[in-house]
């Protein structure tokens, strides 16, 4: 977090330097065997840097005995002395946690300031009037000067960002201040044995970043249905460090899983426009038009099929689509961009939501325990889009969400219906591709060596 010092203080930050080196954990244990490794990543891979000094040295003011300004290269020592240069008033600052339930002007109150005060700090210049927008969690400072009035504020949003306003002849001016955390590039592999969770829990992965493999790969792999014992991952991924500690993960920069003899390889690729995705090395999209499944980590409870004898009805009934067993208010996702043309009950489907697609495709959602907010009829939908949370509306024995995907108004498999690819790379931006994901994919595929080298060694 960034500090505030009195104005009688001076105040430089410089961090310069970055040490470029390789480490290797051996985990092993009885479930998965894993690797990690860690770089500082060169800047230079995206754009140039330099660490900023501050070379302006302190302005010297010297005043003579009848008022005038004195060249200090014509005054002698005896001109200035500490009496001369007046002190800067000291600041302090008062600090609030900002919780559930709290305003500015209750902020405000609670620091002893009235709401005369803070709409003249709000309507100040710069970026002042984003104090308005608080969040719980958020750390808030007044600074006080000698006589108690208002000198400063300070709004801490994150370690990363800052909103600075301070006093000035004009009244307040705010400025927001963002710090960009240093990134460095660690590997991570394992081979699975029980679950996706334990194998990446084992290589020093979190959760999140585990799930965020899995969403690379998901178009591809279903995570309930396809893994198997002997499965391995491998990824090249982003820490990020901030006054040389560790605060989140980054992205996800190139990731390889191997899956029933299939080795799949993903590179994270950003476009000129700033639009970042996953591709394949030849360019591919690693995104399809639809999820493959609407529901994360979800337990298939029944199949599709067309003869089978309904559970509840007791008669056979065809089943058009694959139901995804799940906790009761688990999210549901779209499968793919659409348009929806139904939200709301269905007879025994229950609580439904029904999105039509392009190239004549439809999709439908039932037994929902509820929509998600703003879900109607008539609005856009965008793939991954949350759209309600599994229930047992309609004739359901249990929580869980029915899936079907129509082509032409006539039921498809789910599982395994081929989903329609979304747009690879064009070929007029082929070579800027390869250039751009050439480091990241020769880095994963060196790690990879070098980890394969080590376990041979037995070290």
């Amino acid at each position: 977090m960034l500090k505030m010092f009195p104005k009688t203080h001076l105040a430089a930050a410089i961090f310069a330097g970055a040490v470029v080196g390789t480490a290797m954990m051996l985990s092993p244990s009885a479930d998965v065997e894993a690797k990690r490794m860690s770089v500082s990543l060169d800047l230079n891979q995206q754009e140039s840097g330099k660490p900023v000094t501050d070379t302006q040295q302190p302005a010297i003011a010297m005043i003579s005995p009848t008022g005038e300004a004195v060249n200090p290269e014509n005054a002698t020592a005896s001109t200035t002395t500490s009496e001369d240069v007046p002190a800067e008033p000291e600041q302090t600052w008062d600090r609030f946690e900002i919780k559930s339930g709290d305003t500015l002007s209750s902020l405000f109150r609670q620091a002893g300031f009235n709401d005369r005060l803070m709409l003249s700090v709000i309507h100040g210049k710069g970026d002042a009037e984003q104090l308005q927008h608080l969040y719980a969690g958020e750390t808030i400072a007044f600074a006080r000067g000698d006589e108690g009035e208002l000198d400063a504020i300070r709004l801490e949003r994150s370690l990363l960002e800052t909103l600075e306003i301070k006093r000035a002849e004009d009244g307040f001016h705010g400025e927001r201040v963002i710090r960009e955390p240093e990134a460095r590039i660690t590997y991570a592999e394992a081979e699975i044995d029980s679950s996706l969770f334990g194998a990446g829990q084992s290589a020093g992965l979190t959760d999140k970043l585990t799930m965020e493999l899995a969403g690379i790969f998901g178009w591809d792999i279903d995570f309930v249905m396809d893994i198997r014992k002997g499965d391995r991952f491998s990824v090249v991924y982003e820490e990020l460090y901030l006054d040389g500690e560790k605060i989140d993960n980054g992205r996800i920069l190139a990731a390889n899983f191997q899956n029933s003899g299939r080795d799949l390889a993903a590179v994270l690729y950003t476009d000129d426009n700033g639009v970042s995705g996953y591709f394949t090395p030849d360019g591919r999209s690693m995104r399809k038009a639809f999820l493959r499944t609407p529901v994360d980590f979800a337990r298939i409870s029944s199949h599709f099929n067309l003869k089978r004898k309904h559970p509840v009805l007791h008669k056979i009934r065809a089943h058009k689509g694959t139901d995804y067993a799940a906790s009761p208010g688990t999210p549901i996702k779209a499968a793919g961009d659409g348009k929806i043309i139904l939200a709301g009950r269905k007879g025994g489907y229950g609580n439904t939501v029904v999105l039509q697609h392009g190239n004549n495709i439809t999709t439908l959602y039932a037994h929902m325990k509820g929509f998600a907010r703003g879900i109607r009829s008539g609005k856009w939908i965008k793939q991954g889009q949350v759209i309600g949370y599994v229930g047992s509306s309609g004739l359901a024995t249990g929580p869980h969400l029915h899936y079907e995907f129509r082509l032409n108004g006539a039921p498809r498999n789910p599982v395994t219906v081929k989903l329609p690819d979304a747009a690879p790379i064009p070929k007029a931006e082929m070579a800027r591709f390869k250039a751009a994901t050439e480091q990241s994919l020769a880095q994963l595929d060196t790690y990879r060596d070098t980890a394969r080298m080590t376990l041979a060694r037995g070290d």
